[in-house]
């Protein structure tokens, strides 16, 4: 396992956490993560694009001049292809990109993701942005710079963390997602991912005194 310091709003250390291995430290499969982010990536295109063809262009309904003996090549429409204003062939018609994605091959190609940015030192543990009940963008940025320098920052929460959602959501360089949005793609984009120690609970699985429970027994 890979252990990492968890800091608070000031930076300073107030313990640290485990990354079990199997989620943060696998080998990453590059063909995998290549086709998911594709996969991502093509089911965010609207594919609302369309052209007209000849038959749904207006007008051209009238053979521009006769058959024969004007001596120019004989045409039955200025709406055709060739002409100006005419309509566009094999052009783009309204489609859905979305691709078939197994759950087993996201999952897997998330890990690997994570473990590539573990392995770089590039994931960071957090207690939170921000002291006190107020929201704070100063504050937050403050704290996270104690945690990271990095220009593209993922930082991950969990789903009640309204405090430093509030605090962070308008900082251009910082992406926000919750535990259950945490994707591939969002984590090679970025150059360091920073979880809240909720957050990163959630993520594996941990909540409330499931870790006392299973100790017990």
């Amino acid at each position: 396992m890979t252990t990492v310091d968890v800091l608070d709003a000031e930076g300073t250390k107030t313990g640290s956490v485990e990354l079990p291995a199997e989620v943060f430290d696998v080998q990453a499969n590059i063909a995998l993560m290549h086709q998911v982010v594709v996969a991502q990536l093509a089911a965010a295109r609207q594919g609302t694009h369309k052209v007209k063809t000849r038959g749904e262009v207006a007008g051209g309904g009238k053979k521009p001049y006769k058959q024969k003996g004007t001596g120019r090549a004989r045409q039955g429409s200025i709406r055709a292809p060739q002409f100006a204003g005419g309509g566009v062939v094999h052009g783009p018609v309204p489609r859905d990109y979305s691709q078939r994605t197994p759950k087993k091959m996201k999952a897997a190609a998330l890990r690997g993701a994570l473990s590539d940015r573990a392995r770089g030192g590039q994931v960071h543990v957090v207690e939170t942005f921000v002291s006190g009940d107020k929201p704070s963008t100063k504050a937050a940025l403050t704290a996270l710079r104690k945690a990271t320098e990095a220009k593209r920052v993922l930082v991950v929460l969990n789903s009640t963390d309204e405090l430093n959602w509030l605090s962070l959501r308008n900082e251009a360089r910082v992406h926000l997602l919750e535990v259950g949005q945490l994707n591939t793609y969002d984590v090679l984009v970025a150059d360091d991912v920073v979880f809240t120690k909720e957050a990163l609970d959630e993520f594996l699985g941990v909540r409330g005194g499931a870790q006392g429970e299973e100790s017990e027994k």
